[in-house]
């Protein structure tokens, strides 16, 4: 039977999956830091539903279906690294996709609470069906 008590006690096993955890994601300041001074390093991608993505999402991030991101690799640059997020960290849509992306070679990170975290912090919002950068109108 396992007991969560005896694999926190694995320390080693601990410090690795928080160095990984570190290494694989991006917070939204660093994200939002990254977009502003070196956003031709990254690809955004965001897996929520199309309406989702139209009605908001962040500044130059392209819309590829959770359901269909392996299929469409074609949209991403293996030069760049592939920054992807869902609605929250409570889904698991954006870590499926980094697996199907990073299979297929090509270099994948997480945003840290997704979509929510982006919006709890007030950053830019691009609400149309454009993937080209449009500062939103943060008083609506």
């Amino acid at each position: 039977m396992f007991f969560h008590e005896d694999i926190t006690k694995d320390l080693s096993r601990g410090k690795k999956f928080f160095e990984d955890i570190i290494s694989f994601t991006v917070g939204p300041f660093t994200l939002d830091e990254i977009i502003a001074n070196r956003v031709n390093t990254i690809t955004i991608v965001d897996v929520r539903e199309y309406n989702d993505y139209i009605e908001g999402h962040i500044p130059y991030a392209i819309h590829i279906p959770y359901k269909e991101a392996k299929d469409h690799t074609d949209m991403l640059d293996k030069d760049k690294v592939t920054v992807i997020y869902t609605y929250s960290d409570s889904c698991p849509r954006a870590y499926k996709t980094a697996l199907e992306i990073i299979e297929k070679h090509y270099p994948a990170i997480i945003l840290r609470g997704g979509f929510k975290e982006w919006k709890k912090f007030d950053f830019d919002i691009i609400k149309s069906n454009t993937t080209d950068y449009e500062e939103s109108d943060k008083n609506e």
